[in-house]
């Protein structure tokens, strides 16, 4: 239990990673008024997640999970993904911040790199199933999105969370599916994902970072 409370602790936006700060391009999108509703939202975020960086990211942490994980060459194959600047910096932002916690809270070394490589490295320790870790980082990177959403569209409280939960089930599809998952089997065809990224860069007043 403890292992699980300590990974919960770490993903929690208490914990200083700076995730509220980036909304993975959708802020654009929200701008260009493609979302405007719970149910735009949940189109769009189940997108990433079977398609874009949910996938990539739970693969990833998957591989960093193991033991004898080589996690140098893992965090710069995750680099290598990333599909703009923004992205880079979203992902390596958050991996060297949560490093950097969890160093200083626990007094390992964890090295910085993109975000699932850190938490794979930091979490591998806590004894808990693959398939558990993958889900409960997945679920933090839907409810930080959620967040960003209800903040910006805006939508309501409840809707959000409704929003959240119905994606529950994804979640744990493809957390399962990651659990038993290689860097050979890492693809993405979120292409909305990653074009409002980039057009991102270009908006003159911004509220996230991504």
């Amino acid at each position: 239990m403890s292992g699980l409370i300590t990974l919960v602790q770490w993903l929690s936006p208490a914990f200083p990673t700076g995730g509220y700060a980036f909304s993975h391009g959708m802020e654009r999108v929200i701008g260009d008024g493609t979302i405007r509703s719970g149910a735009d939202l949940a189109v769009w975020l189940g997108a990433v997640l079977r398609h874009g960086a949910g996938r990539q990211d739970a693969i990833l942490l998957a591989c960093a999970l193991r033991e004898g994980a080589d996690h140098a060459a893992l965090a710069a194959y995750g680099r290598a993904l990333a599909a703009s600047g923004e992205r880079y910096s979203e992902t390596c932002a958050q991996g060297a911040a949560l490093a950097r916690a969890v160093s200083a809270v626990t007094g390992r070394e964890i090295s910085a790199g993109p975000l699932p490589v850190v938490l794979g490295q930091a979490a591998g320790p806590l004894g808990l199933a693959a398939e558990q870790v993958i889900g409960l980082y997945l679920h933090a990177f839907a409810s930080n999105l959620v967040s960003a959403a209800v903040r910006f569209v805006p939508l309501g409280q409840n809707e959000g969370q409704r929003v959240l939960a119905g994606l529950h089930g994804l979640i744990g599809e493809i957390a399962a599916a990651a659990a038993g998952a290689g860097l050979e089997d890492i693809s993405s065809a979120a292409f909305g994902a990653d074009l409002a990224a980039m057009r991102h860069e270009t908006m003159d007043v911004r509220i996230f970072k991504t």
